[in-house]
């Protein structure tokens, strides 16, 4: 199953945010064991650099960085990702971003904490408890 991760999602693993870093920790390793494909947006990319520089550092975050980019294929963000955002009815810019990054990245799932800003989405929408859950089930 190939699924796009929010950005909220990362930050929930790497700032191990409780309670909500648990099941994003296992869709983490699920991906790092190809048990599902993980995307990542290049927006999330450039947004956790510069998070994390702030906080940790510039040699830090790019270890973060080539630790992400190993375990995740990047969903391109180019003009026709950006023309299909801005035309979308999403309400939220970044959202409307991943979502088309989703889509022209073949992605069958969205992972997100921010359900509602994704209620638009052609692509079957879960929060990461969902997604396990979902997973589990069908592993058994």
């Amino acid at each position: 199953m190939n699924v796009l991760f929010d950005t909220n999602v990362v930050l929930d693993v790497l700032l191990d945010r409780k309670p909500f870093s648990e099941s994003a920790t296992i869709l983490f390793s699920w991906a790092e064991d190809g048990i599902i494909t993980g995307i990542l947006g290049t927006t999330t990319l450039t947004t956790i650099s510069y998070l994390a520089t702030k906080v940790v550092g510039k040699i830090q975050t790019e270890e973060i960085l080539e630790k992400l980019l190993s375990i995740f294929t990047i969903a391109s963000i180019n003009r026709s990702v950006l023309e299909a955002a801005i035309k979308s009815s999403f309400s939220d810019f970044e959202d409307a971003v991943l979502f088309q990054a989703a889509c022209h990245s073949n992605a069958q799932a969205i992972v997100t904490r921010d359900l509602a800003g994704f209620k638009k989405s052609t692509i079957s929408v879960y929060s990461p408890e969902e997604l396990v859950k979902m997973i589990q089930a069908l592993k058994a």
